[in-house]
């Protein structure tokens, strides 16, 4: 049960990130490239407070 519903989330995930490429190519392209001059401490901040994010909604989801 486990397995599936992280496998079911990684897919999910792997849809969720195709949308902006596929309908927004060139947006997103241009996206990547500003980040890219970003501080990878900075990058870092993002990665976590994202994360924490997610948890904080899925702890108030169940």
């Amino acid at each position: 049960m486990l397995l599936r519903d992280l496998v079911t989330a990684f897919a999910l995930l792997l849809i969720i990130e195709g949308l902006l490429p596929f309908f927004a190519p060139r947006f997103w392209q241009n996206t990547m490239r500003d980040l890219s001059q970003f501080n990878p401490k900075t990058i870092r901040i993002g990665g976590i407070i994202s994360m924490l994010a997610g948890a904080f909604l899925l702890q108030f989801l169940h």
